[in-house]
């Protein structure tokens, strides 16, 4: 029944099956991927992310279906460093790519506008599709106004200023210029 309910994408439902279960199954590897799933379609994310680090199998934890919510769930849970260490261990494919981009936009809708940035540059970098530049300038100006409010550190801005001259875009010159008035207005070497 927890399958029927998985594949209408019902989850609530499953994870009333699964957790009668899960007493029975709770070192099963396929058991719990299947549960992590539905804890993260559920938005119970710190839950997901501890069943998903139970699983063992290699083969499984090499799979861009579990990378790709572990990283969700990682990001949810406010660890995007660990998100990005999954994209840095992976080799160069299009689910690697297809990972970039949920870094990138799932940083970004949570704030965390560092690795969206350096999501974003990567992207851009390998396709230069005109949203990969708006999603990096985005992130680059959110991590800018994040450490004007003191909630980043101030040394942050020397990889902002770093990661925006990656672009060929004329757009840069400005945002850079605005940038280092500030950290001269404000005693932030950049240099």
């Amino acid at each position: 029944m927890a399958s029927c309910f998985f594949l209408l994408k019902q989850f609530e439902d499953v994870l009333i099956y699964l957790n009668s279960i899960k007493s029975y199954f709770y070192n099963e590897d396929q058991f719990n991927y299947n549960f992590g799933q539905a804890k993260a379609a559920t938005g119970s994310y710190k839950e997901a992310e501890e069943i998903f680090l139970m699983i063992q199998s290699e083969k499984m934890k090499a799979d861009y279906v579990y990378l790709g919510w572990l990283a969700r769930c990682y990001i949810m849970n406010r660890k995007p460093r660990l998100a990005w260490e999954l994209y840095l261990k992976q080799e160069t494919s299009s689910e690697s790519f297809s990972l970039l981009q949920l870094i990138a936009n799932d940083c970004y809708k949570m704030g965390q506008f560092y690795y969206s940035a350096k999501a974003f540059d990567v992207l851009e970098r390998l396709d230069p599709n005109p949203e990969y530049w708006e999603g990096k300038r985005g992130a680059c100006i959110g991590l800018f106004q994040q450490i004007i409010a003191g909630h980043e550190p101030r040394e942050t801005l020397r990889e902002i200023l770093a990661i925006l001259r990656n672009t060929g875009n004329a757009q840069v010159e400005y945002i850079i210029r605005i940038m280092k008035k500030w950290a001269k207005d404000n005693r932030v070497s950049v240099t």
